[in-house]
């Protein structure tokens, strides 16, 4: 029988290490498995036997946790994108002076979304466009446009700026940094015309948030 010292040691340990739900580390295998699958295989040839293959588990469970192959690719993206620049994406976090605001965009951006996996999805998604465009689609509303809507309702929260299209704006912004991202770490243009982040980001703030922002 435990002493009261002993349960309040265990309850302090259990407050301090919560213990991960096992459905939340179930998807986390599927989704492993399935992203080595993805991008050895292609969208097209991959199959939900080879993700069932790769992540040990039936396709059952799969079926469980995902509706279907499309759904599956969407949670992937979720993962590499999403959740990893979402927390700040938060309210409270687009706070403060709008220079400070679109450099912490994006660096977070360069930071989060740079890894090598984040970039074999994205050539899984252009090299699949054409046959697949719904994966195009896809990446475009999870990421392109949910980044876009952010920052434009931040620009309509600031009218001082006195932007006439917060929406075009927000995609000059979103559309610069998703185009250096491709042309540098993707089309090697690293190799041929290297460009630093930072002079992309001292470039582009200054020129949104006044010469380019006013008609």
């Amino acid at each position: 029988m435990k002493t009261s010292s002993q349960a309040a040691s265990s309850q302090e340990i259990s407050s301090q290490e919560p213990i991960a739900h096992p459905s939340n580390a179930k998807r986390e295998q599927i989704l492993q498995g399935a992203m080595q699958v993805f991008l050895e295989q292609g969208y097209a040839n991959t199959s939900m036997d080879r993700v069932a293959a790769a992540a040990g588990v039936s396709k059952q469970t799969i079926y469980s946790h995902f509706q279907d192959k499309e759904g599956l690719f969407t949670a992937l993206i979720q993962r590499v994108t999403i959740e990893r620049i979402q927390p700040e994406l938060r309210a409270d976090v687009l706070q403060g002076e709008p220079e400070v605001v679109l450099r912490r965009l994006a660096n977070v951006y360069f930071d989060q979304l740079t890894s090598a996996e984040y970039l074999a999805l994205i050539r899984v998604v252009i090299a699949e466009s054409n046959r697949f465009p719904e994966l195009a689609q896809l990446y475009t509303r999870t990421v392109i446009q949910r980044g876009r809507q952010i920052l434009s309702d931040f620009f309509r929260s600031h009218p001082e700026l006195e932007i006439a299209d917060p929406e075009a704006t927000a995609h000059i912004f979103f559309g610069s940094l998703v185009s250096f991202l491709i042309s540098q770490e993707i089309l090697y243009g690293k190799q041929i015309m290297p460009l630093a982040p930072e002079q992309l980001i001292d470039t582009l703030v200054p020129m949104v948030l006044n010469r380019g922002s006013h008609y």
